[in-house]
Formats: C-alpha cells, sequence, structure tokens
C-alpha cells in the first residue's frame, strides 16, 4: 500500500478512482433530501411515470433571462425539480429555460406570444434588469412551460389555481404544486388512451354556453366525451368511466334514478353538482329587489341519503364573499353602484388537506345549499370544500334581496362555522333499491339492461357538491363564455377549474399522481418583532465577533511563532 501511494503512477491510479467514481454516480445519482416536509423528492407515482418513458420528453420553461426575485424563485424550484426529473427520466427526458422572443423580430415574437396564449398560458408584463449598468427592459414574461412528446404538445400555468394577491404565500403554494402540475402534463403527451366521461342530459342539466369552459377546457381537453341522453339508454353503459351531473332543473323519475343506482354498482364515478333550491340571477334582476327561493323538486333525497349525504333546502351565506355591483345611494337621482361582497357568493375553501382541494385559490359558488352527512355503513366521507367560520344559513323558504345585511345584529349570525358544500365519499356503496324490486322486477331490468340487479357495489367513489353553478361559466356579450370562476365584473379568476378538473381526474385516474397535490411547503419568515427588537444585538455581533476573530487569531499566531523561535 505504501508503495502504491508513493508510486510515480499514483496520479494515474487517482484519476481512474475519480472516473470510476462518476461513472458509478452517473449510472446511480444519489441525492439526499434534508427538508422536514421532503420538498425535492419526488412521489412514488412521479418516479415511475420518468421511469416507464418510452419515448423521449422535451420540457421548454418559460422563466429564462433576468426576472424580478418572485419569478427568480419559482425559476430556481423549476430547476430544483427539473434535476430531479432528469435523475429519474434519464436520457427520455430533457429540459431547458428559455427566454420566449429572445433573438426574435416584433412580426415573430408577436406569432410566438399569441402561441403561447392560445396554449392557456397568461403573460405578465415585468422589468427586469437587462445587464449590469444597462438599466431595466420591459417585456412580457409566461410563468409556464411547454412539455412535448412525439408530436403532442400541452402547456401548464405555473400560477394557475393559486391567488394572484397573495404573496409570498401564493407563490409557496405554486412551488408545492410543481411537481403535481408537471407530471401530470408529461402523463397526458404520453399516454396512449383516455377515459371516457358523459356529460348527462335529460333533467333540464344546461347544454349552452354557460357549459363551454367544463365542456371545451376541461372534458374534451382531458378525456373522451361523450353527451349521453339517460332516457336514451336502457342502462348506463359501463365503457363511461365518470358522469358529471350539472345543475339538473327537473325531477327525476324511479326509472332514471335505477339506471344512475346500477351504474354506481358497477364500479361508476358520479360527480353530483346540485341546486335544491330555485335561486338564480335572473330572478333578483327581474323583480329588482328579493325573491324567495324554493324547492326544485328533483327527487334526490333518497337516493344520495343511501350513498351518506343530505343536501340540505336551504341556502348558504358567508361574510367571505365575491363581490357584486351593489346600490350604495344615489346622487342628483342616479344610482351609485360599488362592487361589494355579496353574502350569496361564498368563497369556499378546503380545510381537509385532500389533494383534490389543497393549495389551490378560493373556489366561488352561487347560491349553495348546506350538506350534512349521514350514516353508510363502509363509506368514508371527506368534505372538500366549506365555507369560512362566518357564515350562516337561511332555512326554506329563504328569502334573497340585495341588502341581506342591514345591522350590526345581522353581522352577529354569521357565527355557524365552517359549512360543508363539497364533500366525496368512498367506499362500498348500497343500492337504494336493494330490498325494494321483486324478483320480476329485477329479471325485467337484467331483460332491458343485460345485466344482473347488484345489492352493492365494487369499492368506488363520488362527489356531491351542492352548488349546481360551481361548474358554469359567465357569458358577456362583448367577450362571450368567459374561463369558469371568473367574475365579469372583476375578472379576477377563482380556482373552479382547476378544482372541476381535479375532481374529474380523482374519480377516474387510478395514476395516483394526483397525490403529490397534497404536498406541504412550510413557509418559515422570520419574526418581524423578535427581528426589530434584537436588531443591535445582531449587527453588534456580526461586525464584532469577526473582527474579534481576526485578533485572537493573529495574537496566537504571533505568540506561537515567538516561543518556537525563542526556543531555537
Amino acid at each position: 500500500m505504501k508503495s502504491l501511494l508513493t508510486s510515480k503512477y499514483n496520479w494515474l491510479i487517482l484519476l481512474i478512482l475519480l472516473i470510476a467514481i462518476n461513472w458509478l454516480a452517473a449510472l446511480w445519482p444519489f441525492r439526499a433530501d434534508l427538508t422536514a416536509e421532503k420538498r425535492y423528492t419526488l412521489s412514488k407515482p412521479s418516479r415511475k411515470l420518468l421511469a416507464d418513458l418510452r419515448e423521449p420528453v422535451t420540457v421548454d420553461i418559460l422563466l429564462g433571462g433576468e426576472m424580478p426575485a418572485g419569478f427568480r424563485k419559482l425559476a430556481n424550484s423549476t430547476l430544483d425539480l427539473m434535476q430531479e426529473y432528469k435523475a429519474n427520466g434519464r436520457s427520455r427526458f430533457q429540459y431547458r429555460f428559455i427566454k420566449p422572443g429572445e433573438g426574435m423580430n416584433d412580426t415573430l415574437k408577436t406569432i410566438l406570444y399569441d402561441s403561447l396564449s392560445r396554449l392557456g398560458l397568461r403573460p405578465t408584463n415585468i422589468k427586469a434588469q437587462t445587464k449590469e449598468g444597462e438599466g431595466q427592459e420591459e417585456r412580457l414574461v409566461f410563468p409556464g412551460a411547454v412539455i412535448s412528446c412525439q408530436g403532442r404538445t400541452t402547456a401548464i400555468d405555473l400560477l394557475q389555481g393559486v391567488s394572484a394577491q397573495g404573496g409570498l404565500e401564493s407563490l409557496n403554494k405554486a412551488e408545492a404544486l410543481l411537481e403535481y402540475k408537471f407530471s401530470n402534463a408529461i402523463r397526458q403527451v404520453t399516454q396512449d388512451t383516455v377515459p371516457l366521461v358523459g356529460y348527462l342530459v335529460g333533467n333540464g342539466e344546461p347544454l349552452n354556453y354557460q357549459v363551454f369552459d367544463l365542456i371545451e377546457k376541461v372534458l374534451k381537453k382531458d378525456y373522451a366525451f361523450r353527451i349521453l341522453p339517460i332516457d336514451s339508454v336502457p342502462a348506463i353503459p359501463e365503457v363511461f368511466s365518470a358522469l358529471l351531473i350539472t345543475k339538473p332543473t327537473l325531477a327525476f323519475n324511479e326509472s332514471q334514478k335505477l339506471k344512475l343506482d346500477q351504474y354506481v354498482m358497477q364500479g361508476g364515478k358520479l360527480l353530483w353538482m346540485i341546486d335544491n333550491l330555485y335561486a338564480e340571477m335572473d330572478s333578483l334582476q327581474r323583480t329588482q329587489n328579493e325573491f324567495i327561493a324554493f324547492d326544485r323538486g328533483l327527487q334526490l333525497e333518497d337516493i344520495l341519503f343511501r350513498y351518506g349525504v343530505r343536501i340540505n333546502l336551504d341556502l348558504v351565506q358567508d361574510l367571505n364573499a365575491d363581490k357584486n355591483p351593489s346600490v350604495v345611494g344615489s346622487v342628483g337621482g342616479k344610482p351609485q353602484i360599488e362592487l361589494l361582497p355579496w353574502p350569496y357568493f361564498p368563497l369556499l375553501t378546503s380545510y381537509s388537506g385532500h389533494p383534490v382541494a389543497k393549495n389551490l385559490d378560493y373556489v366561488v359558488a352561487q347560491f349553495p345549499n348546506s350538506m350534512d352527512t349521514v350514516s353508510a355503513p363502509g363509506i368514508t366521507k371527506t368534505i372538500l370544500l366549506s365555507t369560512s367560520p362566518e357564515s350562516r344559513v337561511l332555512a326554506s323558504p329563504a328569502r334573497v334581496t340585495w341588502q341581506s345585511i342591514q345591522t350590526e345584529d345581522d353581522l352577529k349570525t354569521f357565527n355557524k362555522g365552517t359549512i360543508p358544500v363539497a364533500m366525496l365519499l368512498e367506499g362500498q356503496f348500497s343500492s337504494l333499491y336493494a330490498n325494494r324490486l321483486s324478483n320480476e322486477q329485477q329479471d325485467a331490468w337484467q331483460q332491458a339492461s343485460g345485466k344482473a340487479f347488484a345489492k352493492s357495489s365494487v369499492p368506488g367513489k363520488m362527489i356531491v357538491i351542492s352548488d349546481g353553478d360551481i361548474a358554469l361559466n359567465a357569458v358577456t356579450q362583448n367577450e362571450g363564455p368567459l374561463p369558469m370562476g371568473m367574475n365579469p365584473y372583476t375578472k379576477y379568476q377563482y380556482a373552479n377549474h382547476d378544482f372541476i378538473q381535479n375532481c374529474v381526474e380523482y374519480l377516474v385516474d387510478n395514476s395516483g399522481i394526483l397525490e403529490s397535490r397534497s404536498k406541504d411547503y412550510t413557509l418559515r419568515l422570520l419574526d418581524k418583532k423578535k427581528l426589530e427588537d434584537g436588531k443591535v444585538k445582531w449587527q453588534l455581533m456580526n461586525i464584532l465577533i469577526p473582527v474579534l476573530i481576526i485578533l485572537i487569531f493573529g495574537v496566537s499566531y504571533q505568540w506561537i511563532r515567538k516561543k518556537k523561535y525563542q526556543q531555537q
């Protein structure tokens, strides 16, 4: 060993050793994630997705160049994530950071920006440093990425679904959603088949521009899609992975409910979006003052009750609400209108931490009803969306008026705590008709549908939302259909689109990628009060301690040196 170390070829041995170490590190890359929330560790579904890539995937992140601190922090977090993706995807995963429009003339820039906008990427106008000493430039930045594989292309907006008004907290949520957004996009461009999702009609469900965003931007974009008239089939075909029941206005008869029940028993997934009371903005605008919300009579109480939930005949109000134009006075005989929070349009959020709704901005509802859970053996219930603690319930017959809060005593009644509006049900459902159909009726069902009558389901899941408007979009005369969840007056877009998209994905997708939405990035901010109180102390420590260390080192060195030479 000694001769080896003193050999004249030791440099060659060292070089070979270093090459071998680097080669082994390339084959089996290893990084230690020491963060408490495992911020830099990919979830198991994401690792499996990348390991199973059969074709090269290219990711272009549009965050190149100089940017303000917030965007730069987002870019750095994206770079960290891309390095993890590269380590798992190996040669089949490539990424790069680009500055859109760099080196292009104005015409080409306009074409490029228009293409990115059509992909769903929304630009933000920023001022950024160009080169040191050359001032700033004003340019558009697209906080997103374009993912491509075998001619298929999709885009993700890294800030979509999080509040644009939340500062550091919103940026932190955006970083927590990075893995889900990238993994979900990669899954979309690499999968060969997609689930079939149906839109049920036959009971007054809307088929107009109000469901444009739902059908065109959610269902048709990510899934095979069909409109299914419920009375056109003897039984709902099992080929449908999920069905959406969106704001029905006409009562369901027993034959229709039997079809839905047996679809669930065969493992079908349902997304219910139900308005039990008739309460529409059109009614308020026609009466100019107020109206009474009344029961639609949908006859769905018994089937939902059997599955474990009840939608009540009431209206929910919340002080944390979206803004609507309200008359606040009159000047010169003309009404003065301001945008004020309207309690009938509550802003919903998630307190359960379920990946369907976690890290989302508020979801806006319109005239929602309250929900209760009821006993249903074998069914697990998870509240996905609730009101704020400052909410109340108006029992039916509920009066809807522009000015529902007139005194301080009215404000004190908003004390009912969080009220559920969206519920996830999972488990083995029992049929509503298990002990209600005779043998002859069961035989008639089997003969008509070609399927045996089932009294209980295989393990399944459904989502019940007590607001039919949650998936509808506003339509204006000048702009046509707006994005789902966008206020037509303030132009602020809430997270309705992302929430409905997550609901459908959770029902039909078995890859588990949605689990990565449950990541929780802790925002560790300095305590401003402690920082201010101890400001002088820490400043003195940062100035004096380094000086003292240098002086001690200098004195010690001189003392040791003097003693050494005195002995000589």
